[in-house]
């Protein structure tokens, strides 16, 4: 028996009041599914680290950061509540 096969005996076999929570999921991985297609960098548009192309557009892509470039700014505040800010963390 195919996946699918097994999947349309399990949704006839489910309660009436499951059915709309079965397909709430099922809409939600298709959704996610397409999310992940639409995040993975095409190999011959990306531009580069911040932009790719997807379908002839250019986009903006998330890039994790690396921590350095907080540690950039490391030792240089100029506030005067330095002390302030501190105590209420």
């Amino acid at each position: 028996m195919t996946t699918k096969e097994l999947l349309i005996q399990e949704i006839e076999n489910l309660q009436p009041e499951l059915i709309t929570q079965a397909l709430q999921l099922i809409r939600s991985i298709k959704v996610d599914a397409k999310r992940e297609l639409e995040a993975k960098p095409a190999e011959s548009g990306l531009l580069n680290d911040s932009t790719q192309t997807f379908n002839g557009k250019e986009k903006i892509t998330y890039r994790p950061a690396s921590g350095r470039s907080i540690l950039r700014h490391a030792g240089t505040w100029q506030g005067d509540d330095y002390k302030e800010c501190l105590e209420s963390v």
